[in-house]
C-alpha cells in the first residue's frame, strides 16, 4: 500500500511525521514525502552554514534538499518529491515578512498551477492514505495553511477518479491531518529532566497542541524512534537533538520532547478498527487495496 505525506518544507517531514514514515517504511509500504518549497528562509544553528541563510549567500534552499536526502534515506521512504520541482516555490516565510510578498513565494502561487503540480502527484503515486496540515498548519505559518488548502482541494478532485475494473475511487481513501494532543505534549514535556545549556522550556501554550477530543489516530512508534532521532540529526541545520536523545529543539531553543506517538486526525474516510482507547493504530485501518495493476 501507498502513503503520501505533504510538507511544505525540508524537516517538517521528520519532526511532526518522522516515527509515521520509517513504521511503515520498515512495514514494507511505499511512502513518498512531498515537499513544496526548500526552507530558504530558515534560521541556521551555529556558525558553519550561517553563511548560507537569505541575506547572505542564499544558498540554504540547495543545502537542505542534501539534508532532506539523508533524513528520508535513515526513514526508509523514498528519494524526495518537490512540488514542480525542486525551487519552483520559494519559503514564505512569516505572514508578514517581506518574505511573504516574494512573487515566488509558495503563499503567492498561481492556484492553477500548484493544485495542478499536487494532483499530478497524487495520480502518480496514487496513495491510499494522505497526511497533510491542519487549517491552522500547526503553528500558523502560511506555507502550511497553503499545504492545507490545496491538499483537502486536491484529495476531493482526485475521489471523482475511479477504476473502471470495478467502479472504486483510486484517489485517496483516508486523508489525516498531524496533531499532537494536549495531553501527550504535557507528558512528554513533564518527562524532560534536564536540558542543555542555553535551552529553555516552552511557555505554557508556546507549543501547538489540539484538544483530544478532536484526536481519530494515535501510532505508536517507539520502535523506529532511533530512525526518527538519526533523521532529525541530519537536519542539522535547523536541529539540535539533546545528548539525552529524548528531546531537541529548534533556532529558538525552547525543548520539545520526541514523542514515542504521533497523533492524527481523520478528516476525509471511514475510521478502521479502533483499540481500548477508542482511536485507531494504524493510518491505514479499513482501506482497501484492489488487485489491480498499480
Amino acid at each position: 500500500m501507498r502513503l503520501l505525506l505533504v510538507h511544505a518544507h525540508p524537516d517538517d517531514e521528520t519532526i511532526t511525521t518522522g516515527g509515521t514514515i520509517a513504521h511503515y517504511a520498515r512495514a514494507g509500504f511505499e511512502v513518498t514525502v512531498l515537499t513544496c518549497s526548500l526552507g530558504e528562509e530558515g534560521e541556521v544553528i551555529g556558525d558553519r552554514w550561517a553563511g548560507l541563510v537569505a541575506d547572505r549567500a542564499d544558498q540554504l534552499g540547495g543545502y537542505r534538499i542534501h539534508e532532506l536526502h539523508r533524513a528520508l534515506a535513515v526513514l526508509g521512504a523514498q528519494s524526495p518529491t518537490f512540488l514542480g520541482g525542486a525551487g519552483r516555490w520559494r519559503d514564505s516565510g512569516m505572514a508578514g515578512t517581506p518574505a511573504a510578498l516574494n512573487p515566488r513565494a509558495f503563499v503567492n502561487a498561481d492556484r492553477d498551477e500548484a493544485l495542478s503540480a499536487l494532483l499530478s502527484v497524487i495520480r502518480t503515486v496514487r496513495p491510499h492514505v494522505v497526511v497533510a496540515y491542519d487549517p491552522e498548519g500547526g503553528y500558523g505559518h502560511p506555507d502550511h495553511q497553503q499545504v492545507h488548502s490545496l491538499v483537502t482541494e486536491a484529495v476531493d478532485i482526485a475521489d471523482s477518479d475511479r477504476y473502471p475494473e470495478v467502479g472504486a475511487p483510486w484517489g485517496p481513501q483516508k486523508l489525516y491531518w498531524t496533531v499532537t494532543g494536549e495531553k501527550q505534549l504535557a507528558r512528554g514535556l513533564d518527562s524532560i529532566a534536564d536540558i542543555p545549556d542555553g535551552w529553555r522550556m516552552p511557555e505554557p501554550g508556546e507549543l501547538p497542541s489540539v484538544p483530544e477530543a478532536t484526536i481519530t489516530t494515535s501510532l505508536d512508534v517507539s520502535g523506529v524512534l532511533g530512525s526518527k532521532r538519526a533523521a532529525l540529526e541530519a537536519h542539522a541545520t535547523q536541529v539540535t537533538v539533546a545528548p539525552s536523545g529524548t528531546e531537541y529543539a529548534l533556532s529558538n531553543n525552547i525543548a520539545q520532547p520526541i514523542l514515542v506517538e504521533e497523533q492524527f486526525v481523520l478528516v476525509r474516510g471511514d475510521r478502521g478498527e479502533l483499540d481500548a482507547s477508542g482511536r485507531e493504530s494504524d493510518l491505514f485501518a479499513g482501506v482497501v487495496e484492489y488487485d489491480l495493476d498499480h
